[in-house]
């Protein structure tokens, strides 16, 4: 069977991602420079349509419902010449939660519990933040609305949300994925149980 091929986005910067802080869920607006990363990654998605023969209306477009992700949707869109608000979100795309850790900084949680930053680095994939998720929890999630695809999809999202994505679709093990870096300004390509990233 054929899986659907991602052009996955992170959502540009915003003024928490400067800062260090973990957002999650919290609804963070994006900065200048993360509404020029969104226009950057529309024009990278044209330009990979171009040399594939593809026509922006024929993907399907997704989004976290988040702000930071759904901005970089309607910019991104606009630089498809499409309406900037064609398309669905869906909550299953949304961060890892961090529970109590959100709206902090790692040197806060560092303060606060030492041993809790090293336990999370001894096995990321399945560590919890006090009242957050797992990264195995959003593999489950983010793999629910995977199966549902039923055409190459375009996506909106987070660097949580693409580390589960990872694991969930066997590009690499639950540990790799965890660790995996995922950038902002950079469209990556989910095709055939690989990861191609364009800049």
């Amino acid at each position: 069977m054929v899986r659907p091929t991602l052009y996955y986005v992170r959502h540009g910067l915003t003024d928490w991602n400067i800062e260090g802080r973990l957002q999650g869920g919290h609804d963070v607006p994006l900065n200048d420079r993360g509404r020029a990363q969104a226009a950057q990654c529309g024009e990278i998605i044209r330009d990979l349509f171009a040399c594939a023969s593809c026509i922006a209306s024929d993907f399907h477009y997704v989004s976290s419902p988040l702000i930071r992700a759904t901005e970089t949707m309607d910019i991104l869109r606009k630089g498809l010449g499409l309406a900037p608000d064609g398309y669905a979100r869906d909550p299953r795309l949304k961060e890892i939660a961090f529970g109590e850790w959100e709206g902090l900084t790692y040197l806060d949680v560092l303060k606060r519990d030492r041993s809790v930053v090293e336990k999370r680095e001894g096995d990321k994939w399945l560590f919890r933040p006090p009242g957050g998720e797992t990264y195995e929890e959003v593999a489950r999630r983010v793999g629910e609305w995977y199966a549902t695809l039923d055409r190459d999809t375009v996506v909106t999202a987070h660097g949580g949300t693409a580390r589960a994505l990872v694991g969930y679709l066997g590009i690499a093990t639950p540990e790799e994925a965890a660790h995996q870096p995922i950038e902002q300004g950079v469209v990556y390509v989910f095709a055939d149980k690989r990861l191609a990233r364009y800049a």
